[in-house]
């Protein structure tokens, strides 16, 4: 096989390899979110946690993942394909960072309650709530600087084709916090106090984890005192667009979190749905962004058009043969997911109820979330931050709209709703704008003729789950069975769409075959 054809298959692998630490991840993340709604319900305690959680993982997207996946990883490996002092960028970079995160961190400590306030007004009313999640967030913040250095080493690692350390670092959090609540509860200590402990001691971990990947790899960085260099303004110019517009759906969340604060249990509803609708998004959308950026950049810049042409048609091959049944099952599936997965303990049935609403919502727009892990790449690897920037505020400035508009009409789920048409609308903008790209990223006769038969498969495997849901609703409520009645629709579900998408011609086993007999 001659090196054109190998590339597409690497990509595959490495998509593979990526998406699998990353659905451990996931995986483990679901055991975590059942502990904790068992433990904690949507009740203060909880919704205090996830408040004060989404702080840090919010300036995390802004200025650690944002700008490292998005400008630092096109600048680091274009000097290193140089023969430039790459090593050296990587640690200006990383003394810049740290000097504005060390500084961001301080200032965030002393007005955490002004912070909390900003992002849960509604928690005022409530001075337990607000106090602990003051509290939590206090504890959690500097997370914010183990994941800006986690971040850096992962960009480093990618840039070097190594995907393994940086996918897996993830799973380091959860295995954690699993084991805190595990620790709290045989204790009969607080469990909310322990997951914000867990938090920070998962930071230092997965830091240790990827230093040690770069280390291993021969970019062991040294931390050197931060300078405005020519290379620091070129990063700042390309990371502050990259790092917002990589960060919408954290804007349109931070939004969700201020309204759905207003109304009880909101927050915490809000959170479990978005750990089921993140799954296959983390799994498949993650893996996507990580791997399809260095991959364009190096194309773009070896001016192999027709190389990045056929990266990008068949990552959204393979994103859309994985997310399209996702979304439709998420769908089908809502209220037994939300009931067997979490309703235990003081998680209720309303309490499944609202989840199982707000997850179908979500995952209306999942094909959009997940399509924009594609198409952004394309800008990125061309040092364009400013357009997708344009496009992200604008659907944030449209979730803004429905989400506190609709709110007082139709209740909280408007928030939801808002997301996923914030979602379609940056998609759309993204994929118009990118026609002035040419052919690079125009999708090709096979994505062409694929992409509806895959669609058909979904719907049609939607249509069969909803059928074998109803039929099997005694099942699913029954405490003995209901694990392996819910594991059973996932699996038959899963036999419908394969055999469905090989009927219609929507995908053929031997691309699976080749990619993981051949991908180096």
């Amino acid at each position: 096989m001659n090196a054109s054809a190998a590339r597409p298959i690497r990509l595959l692998r490495a998509f593979a390899t990526v998406g699998s630490w990353t659905m451990a991840s996931r995986v483990l993340g679901f055991v975590r979110d059942v502990m904790i709604a068992a433990f904690l319900g949507a009740g203060p305690m909880a919704e205090a946690f996830f408040v004060a959680f989404r702080l840090p993982n919010m300036f995390r997207r802004f200025f650690a993942e944002g700008a490292f996946n998005m400008a630092f990883v096109p600048l680091f490996a274009k000097r290193l394909e140089a023969g430039e002092d790459a090593k050296g960028f990587a640690e200006e970079a990383m003394a810049g960072l740290l000097f504005v995160l060390l500084l961001l961190s301080a200032l965030a400590l002393v007005f955490m309650p002004a912070l909390i306030f900003l992002l849960a007004a509604g928690f005022a009313d409530d001075p337990a709530r607000f106090d602990l999640a003051v509290l939590y967030a206090r504890i959690q913040f500097p997370y914010l600087l183990c994941m800006a250095l986690t971040a850096l080493f992962s960009g480093v690692l990618n840039a070097l084709g190594r995907f393994a350390a940086p996918a897996a670092a993830p799973v380091l959090l959860n295995v954690i916090l699993i084991g805190a609540m595990a620790v709290a509860a045989g204790a009969a200590a607080p469990v909310g106090s322990a997951l914000a402990l867990g938090v920070l001691a998962a930071g230092f971990a997965q830091v240790w984890l990827v230093a040690r990947a770069a280390r291993l790899s021969g970019m062991s960085l040294r931390l050197r005192r931060p300078r405005w260099s020519p290379a620091m303004r070129r990063l700042v110019v390309l990371g502050a667009p990259g790092a917002v517009s990589g960060g919408v759906m954290q804007i349109n969340l931070l939004i969700g979190t201020v309204i759905a604060s207003f109304h009880a249990g909101a927050v915490a509803w809000l959170s479990y749905a978005d750990r089921l609708y993140q799954l296959p998004l983390g799994v498949v959308g993650v893996a996507i962004g990580v791997v399809l950026l260095p991959e364009l950049s190096r194309r773009f810049r070896a001016g192999d058009g027709a190389g990045a042409r056929a990266a990008f048609c068949r990552a959204a091959e393979f994103s859309m043969a994985l997310t399209l049944p996702a979304a439709v099952a998420l769908v089908a599936l809502a209220g037994p997911l939300a009931a067997v997965l979490f309703g235990r303990g003081a998680f209720g049935a309303d309490d499944a109820a609202a989840v199982a609403r707000a997850t179908a919502i979500f995952a209306l727009g999942l094909p959009a979330f997940v399509m924009q892990k594609v198409v952004q790449p394309a800008y990125f690897a061309r040092e364009d931050t400013k357009t997708p920037l344009y496009c992200a505020l604008a659907s944030v400035a449209l979730n803004t709209a429905v989400s506190a508009g609709g709110a007082p009409l139709i209740g909280w789920e408007a928030i939801p709703l808002g997301t996923t048409l914030a979602g379609w609308l940056n998609l759309a903008l993204l994929w118009r704008f990118a026609r002035g790209f040419g052919e690079d990223v125009t999708p090709d006769e096979r994505l062409r003729r694929r992409l509806p038969r895959l669609l058909a498969a979904s719907l049609l495997m939607g249509a069969a789950l909803f059928g074998a849901a109803a039929a099997m609703e005694g099942a699913l409520a029954a405490p003995g069975l209901r694990y392996a009645a819910l594991g059973l629709l996932v699996a038959g579900g899963g036999v419908v769409y394969a055999a469905a998408a090989w009927g219609f011609g929507g995908f053929s086993p031997a691309d699976l075959r080749a990619a993981m007999r051949r991908g180096r």
